[in-house]
């Protein structure tokens, strides 16, 4: 089975639309017949994402450290909920686990984590596809901010085309399907771009 690793906030965002997108990605994962993998937690859209794949009959998937289950933000109602020890093993075990990389709206922790494995992609360590999941603009100003730093020779245009960036999960989910990735090294040397 397919897996698609979510990437998204604990809270639910000043706008509706999120908390809207989040039951739209995970009815969408559900409905393609894949297995949604995420942080573990009931709360803000993280919870609404697994609830709403849950309840199209999907499979789900948590990884949470152990010092947020005794929190009591654990979701009990997954097919899965795998407790580890760190933020660190967690980010691997849900790497290990999917077969590719959404962000959604969140926040600090969210950019982390899609940088961190688009980097581990960029560095050839895995080949699978990573994407924004744009709701109302809310990426604008970072994509924006990529294409800069790709203009400005920090990072190669194939290596800045690798994510993926659309704004229903559907058409990011067609574009993850499609992905191919980069033949050509991560490392920039004389004028190459």
């Amino acid at each position: 089975m397919k897996s698609i690793c979510v990437f998204c906030g604990s809270s639910l965002g000043a706008l509706e639309a999120y908390a809207d997108a989040a039951v739209a990605t995970g009815r969408a994962i559900a409905d393609r017949g894949y297995r949604l993998v995420y942080g573990g937690a009931k709360v803000g859209l993280m919870g609404t994402v697994a609830d709403a794949a849950l309840a199209a009959g999907g499979e789900v998937v948590g990884v949470l450290p152990r010092a947020l289950q005794e929190k009591e933000i654990g979701h009990e109602g997954l097919n899965e909920l795998h407790l580890v020890g760190s933020m660190h093993e967690r980010k691997a075990l849900m790497a290990e686990l999917s077969d590719g990389f959404i962000a959604m709206p969140g926040g600090v922790g969210t950019l982390e984590e899609i940088f961190e494995v688009w980097t581990w992609g960029q560095l050839g360590y895995h080949v699978k596809p990573c994407g924004f999941l744009n709701i109302e603009g809310y990426y604008d100003h970072l994509i924006a901010f990529l294409d800069h730093q790709t203009r400005e020779g920090f990072t190669k245009k194939a290596m800045r085309d690798m994510v993926r960036i659309a704004e229903s999960p559907e058409n990011l989910l067609e574009l993850f399907d499609s992905y191919a990735p980069p033949t050509t090294p991560k490392w920039i040397t004389g004028d190459e771009t």
